[in-house]
């Protein structure tokens, strides 16, 4: 394995897996603190937008206006911060705070199918009998998430699965639209604009001085987690494992998440989670696992 492949692999798990945790530290916050969904985003986006800028002037200073140079590529940043950046963090936590960090992450990893749909219209090619596959396992396993296998009831409030779903939406924008953007600009430059502008937007939804919540050292000690290792650590890093692995390999990769927060949601949390939502998770990380085979045999069938 060459050493760019193995770094976007590493890169894209370790992002999964920090997303997973802060996920749940999120679902703590919401529930036992308080703390208020808005404001927790608004803050996280603009330390993270800020911090990354500011890393990225120290190497690239003359970089980081660059982008701002060229009018396709400002409304193209423009797009990513509002609808990729910022709404795959707000559906993201509006999901847990509507329901649990397990089913708010099972559902949002059902965004690899709609890039693999997403693939299959944008060159005209019905997808393979391995994706529809992949399709219908996704389908099964949000209904078995969402009803318990019971087609007369939600076991999730439909504001949960709106925004459960909408997640899944924005992740797939956020994985794909920036592509060109991260073939041109530093990775740091990219997320660090996104983040910044997206915090700036949602400060006129919750200002970050309108604090809210119970605060205690965890509140404390959680929400710096959530900031830096749950946003500035992973979103880079996931970014990063976009432009050296694409954005199917990475997606795949990141099953790693819905995983790791649904242990750790039920283990540290109790959050209740039955045999039919462990079957729907399974269902849907193998929707993942089933995409990125599809890839790896379209591309043995190039070479």
């Amino acid at each position: 394995m060459k050493n760019h492949v193995l770094k976007g692999f590493l890169l894209a798990i370790g992002a999964a897996i920090l997303w997973g945790v802060s996920g749940t530290f999120g679902q703590f916050l919401f529930q036992k603190r308080a703390v208020n969904v808005e404001w927790l985003i608004t803050v996280r986006m603009l330390v993270t937008g800020i911090v990354l800028l500011l890393l990225a002037g120290i190497h690239k200073k003359n970089e980081i206006w660059q982008i701002w140079r060229h009018r396709k590529d400002s409304l193209a940043l423009l797009l990513f911060s509002i609808f990729g950046v910022l709404a795959v963090q707000y559906t993201y936590f509006a999901a847990i705070n509507y329901s649990n960090a397990a089913t708010a992450t099972v559902l949002q990893y059902t965004g690899p199918v709609l890039i693999a749909i997403y693939m299959a219209l944008n060159k005209r090619k019905f997808p393979s009998k391995v994706a529809c596959l992949a399709i219908l396992l996704a389908i099964l396993g949000t209904f078995l998430l969402v009803t318990h296998g019971n087609f007369g009831s939600l076991s999730i409030s439909p504001l949960a699965l709106f925004f459960g779903l909408m997640s899944a939406v924005t992740l797939a924008f956020y994985t794909l639209q920036p592509i060109h953007l991260l073939n041109k600009y530093n990775a740091a430059i990219v997320i660090g604009w996104g983040m910044l502008l997206g915090g700036l937007v949602f400060c006129f939804v919750k200002p970050p001085w309108e604090v809210d919540g119970i605060w205690d050292i965890y509140t404390y000690s959680y929400t710096a987690f959530i900031v830096v290792f749950g946003t500035l650590i992973p979103f880079y890093a996931y970014l990063t494992a976009v432009k050296l692995i694409g954005g199917q390999k990475t997606s795949l990769l990141a099953s790693a998440e819905p995983l790791s927060a649904a242990l750790l949601a039920v283990l540290w949390l109790n959050t209740p989670f039955r045999q039919t939502d462990w079957i729907g998770t399974f269902c849907i990380i193998g929707t993942i696992v089933l995409l990125g085979i599809t890839k790896n045999e379209e591309r043995k069938g190039i070479s």
